[in-house]
């Protein structure tokens, strides 16, 4: 599969490793990184026709995935890291 659009890293090159540090001790970071992994996936597969979908599944697929990332940078933005990365 070609490069995918919209994946975290891409999203927020600034954070990406407290994305990957938050991954490690957050479980809910890391599920909803997880959620936000796989619907944006599915978007991509259902936009290039891999995986047909009807637009209004597609809609739907897309405000979830805004709504993940939403809580995702504000988990980003709102998080102290207790640990320095090394």
């Amino acid at each position: 599969m070609a490069n995918t659009p919209h994946e975290l890293a891409e999203e927020f090159p600034e954070f990406v490793n407290k994305l990957r540090h938050m991954r490690e001790v957050d479980g809910h970071f890391y599920r909803i990184s997880n959620e936000y992994h796989e619907i944006n996936r599915a978007i991509h597969r259902a936009e290039t026709d891999i995986e047909p979908a009807d637009d209004f599944h597609v809609e739907d697929m897309r405000k979830k995935r805004m709504l993940l990332k939403d809580e995702i940078y504000g988990m980003l933005v709102n998080h102290e890291m207790v640990d320095p990365i090394p």
